[in-house]
């Protein structure tokens, strides 16, 4: 998108309209400056991540007002200039006296506080941070309008709630320059200060956020290997030829790499590699070489062979039990990257650059878009917790039934019951799971906060171990007390991580909660299955556990169930805490 024009973005646009068959994603952009050119970029890059954005700009300056209208929005980005608010006081600001500056900065204050009490309950707000770097002040002397802008922007720091990210605009100045972002003439003319350029960049930026909302986050970075990870083809230069040295003037960038994927593998992203290569002389790479940093611990599953890499993506997907599109892909290599492109396309693909400076700063901007980050306790052990399910699948072989393999395991489970101490990992799996997901309701940490709070709500969340290791957080079921008969609960959710799928869990945890219900006196549930492109493994869930078929339109299933007369799953081999 970076090189396209304002034209070719309104026609690619156009040509994705009624394309996505999703339920739209609902974004209000409240500004009060003219921001209308934003739209059009905004929705080609949701179309581009197959969201199918449904976009309303606000009134022209009425920020305020418009924050209570737009609340139930899905998203929603503010920016609010000081531009604008400087012009509303003084032509010139540094000459603003005393008394009108506490009054101007009160009234901020005010309206910062009356738009997050607004917005509070609004699923995701991205609020754009002041900036005094469209005006010229002297270098020497701090100004008053620098002054200004950083006691507003300590002042929504302070007041920022967990649904809101700031987005530093500064940062974006910074890097694609003031002159390319800003253009006073238009802003003069019509309050319309930004650039198509800045736009461009601006909506790059948030997209991360985007994808994170709405489940779309990557879950495995895998990479070639020669020219890749190090400078040099292995098979041609050997072990010694090779170059990833961090003080030599290539092998620097790939040592920069390598740390990049070092720094994934410790939070939670599966790191593999994918390479044409000689299996054995890779190993020794990993396992010898001074240089290498990113040892053979580090990297989840290995694919060094001669097949074509294409098969080789789709094992290593089936192996790590997620979807394609999950993975990113990097290569050298302009004939496997079109590969990828075309037999599958869903993949992400970066190839490495002909300017090999430009290499550590695309995989950075990449990995910053396309992964999640923020660290938890699940995401430290990650790498550690596939290894044991590898280790679970070897030893099912020396089994001649499921059920001893399944009993031999010593699997415990324990469940927890609306505690916001594993709000983020809680939220983080109602964005990332597809296969073991009943209706894919994606939530933030804010709104998994929230339905903690709500006494109508039911959150569960669900810790499985075995004599192979503890995976962790990895089910979580959401209900909610029916609104017109508070006799009936609504399951809202019920989804748990593919890593533990195949072991009837899922039958105990719901054992779990059907009995805590019956504690709370509720007498029925209903529950619904939505299915999606990836949640076929899950259709006839709730027929196994035993719920009445009420409703089946166009494949999406309604089940009722009497809880006082429900038989439960008799699964003796799991031990359940609470």
């Amino acid at each position: 998108m970076e090189n396209l024009k304002y034209t070719e973005i309104l026609q690619l646009n156009k040509a994705l309209v009624g394309t996505i068959p999703s339920k739209p994603y609902e974004i209000g952009v409240l500004s009060n400056v003219t921001v209308n050119s934003f739209k059009e970029v905004l929705e080609y890059t949701c179309r581009l991540n197959k969201i199918e954005p449904k976009v309303e700009i606000g009134n022209f300056d009425n920020i305020v007002q418009d924050s209570a209208v737009f609340k139930n929005k899905d998203i929603i980005i503010i920016f609010y200039d000081v531009l604008n608010i400087v012009d509303q006081v003084s032509d010139f600001f540094e000459d603003l006296e005393e008394g009108q500056y506490n009054n101007l900065k009160i009234k901020i204050f005010s309206e910062i506080n009356i738009i997050l009490e607004n917005l509070n309950n609004t699923a995701s707000v991205i609020f754009n941070s002041f900036s005094s770097s469209y005006y010229y002040y002297n270098n020497v002397q701090v100004s008053k309008i620098e002054t200004f802008v950083k006691e507003l922007n300590g002042y929504l720091e302070q007041r920022k709630t967990n649904n809101v990210s700031i987005v530093n605009i500064d940062k974006l100045f910074t890097q694609i320059g003031l002159k390319q972002s800003i253009d006073y003439r238009f802003y003069h003319s019509s309050k319309a200060p930004y650039t198509f350029t800045f736009f461009k960049n601006y909506v790059s930026t948030i997209e991360s956020v985007f994808l994170r909302n709405t489940g779309k986050l990557k879950k495995a970075i895998i990479f070639d290997c020669d020219n890749t990870l190090w400078k040099g083809v292995l098979g041609e230069d050997g072990m010694d030829g090779i170059d990833m040295s961090p003080t030599s003037k290539s092998g620097k960038f790939y040592h920069l790499v390598q740390r990049i994927a070092l720094f994934l593998s410790k939070r939670g992203v599966l790191v593999g590699l994918c390479s044409k290569n000689n299996e054995q002389d890779v190993l020794d790479v990993l396992r010898n070489h001074k240089e290498m940093i990113l040892k053979e611990d580090h990297i989840l599953v290995k694919k060094v062979n001669w097949i074509d890499k294409a098969n080789n993506l789709r094992a290593i997907a089936s192996e790590l039990n997620i979807g394609t599109d999950s993975l990113v892909f990097v290569d050298d290599s302009n004939f496997e990257i079109n590969l990828i492109k075309e037999q599958i396309p869903e993949i992400t693909t970066i190839q490495v650059p002909t300017s090999i400076a430009d290499y550590p700063d695309l995989i950075l901007k990449n990995v910053y878009k396309h992964f999640n980050l923020v660290l938890n306790n699940d995401d430290i052990n990650k790498t550690k917790i596939y290894k044991q399910q590898f280790e679970r699948e070897n030893s099912k072989t020396t089994f001649s039934s499921i059920e001893d393999y399944l009993a031999s395991l010593e699997i415990e489970i324990t469940v927890v019951k609306n505690d916001n101490t594993y709000m983020p990992r809680i939220a983080q799996l109602t964005q990332k799971t597809n296969q073991f997901n009943l209706t894919t309701c994606r939530y933030t940490e804010s709104q998994i906060d929230q339905l903690i709070k709500d006494k109508k709500y039911g959150v569960y969340a669900m810790f499985v171990s075995d004599k192979f290791g503890d995976n962790g957080l990895t089910g979580v079921c959401i209900v909610k007390e029916d609104e017109k008969h508070s006799e009936n609960v609504i399951i809202d959710s019920f989804l748990m991580s593919c890593r533990i799928i195949g072991r009837n869990i899922e039958f105990v945890f719901m054992n779990h909660i059907i009995k805590d219900l019956a504690n709370k006196g509720y007498q029925s549930i209903i529950a619904d299955f939505i299915p999606t492109k990836k949640n076929a493994l899950v259709e006839y869930f709730y027929d196994k556990v035993g719920f009445n078929l009420k409703e089946n339109k166009d494949g999406v299933k309604n089940y009722t169930q009497n809880i006082t007369n429900f038989d439960l799953k008799k699964i003796d081999y799991i031990k359940i805490n609470s």
